[in-house]
């Protein structure tokens, strides 16, 4: 599986959260109706904060996962889901009623993903929770990831999984 492995000091996510159901495959519609919710005041604010970022970080408009209440091994119960950017700007700058959550300095694992969306993505996923874990010398760092997705015309996306991990204790 390939992947590469990035090493970053903290930074935060801002954007739009909401709990939602956890869902394997296809568009969640949950996510989809959070996503129509973003107002033109949130998606200015989030631009804007996208920019204050360093550049080893995506700038990209990112869907952030964490909290669930399976630690995404098994499709029940619900996760909590941001739709927004990373950031460096400090939380108390962050505007237009946009939701912070703060990533630790630490190693994130990142898996590209290229095919059609979302399917190719989904298949990526599954592959680092039931596969690439238990052949590398990582585990996770806390249960939470986040991703973005370039969809082509044609259906078809250029995606990548960010998850933090940390070296496997022996």
């Amino acid at each position: 599986m390939e992947y590469r492995i990035i090493e970053l000091p903290a930074f935060r996510f801002a954007g739009v959260a909401a709990r939602v159901p956890m869902q394997f495959e296809g568009e969640n519609p949950v996510i989809e109706e959070l996503a129509r919710s973003i107002t033109p005041e949130q998606r200015t604010e989030m631009h804007r904060l996208m920019g204050e970022a360093f550049d080893s970080l995506p700038h990209e408009v990112l869907n952030v996962s964490w909290d669930s209440d399976t630690n995404f091994q098994r499709e029940e119960g619900m996760l909590t889901h941001m739709i927004g950017v990373a950031t460096t700007v400090p939380a108390a700058e962050v505007g237009a009623g946009l939701s912070t959550l703060e990533a630790a300095a630490g190693v994130w694992a990142v898996f590209p993903s290229d095919g059609p969306f979302p399917q190719a993505m989904q298949q990526t996923t599954a592959g680092v929770y039931g596969e690439w874990l238990g052949t590398v010398p990582y585990e996770l760092d806390g249960f939470r990831m986040f991703s973005f997705s370039n969809i082509r015309e044609d259906g078809t996306a250029y995606s990548e999984i960010w998850v933090p991990v940390r070296r496997a204790q022996s």
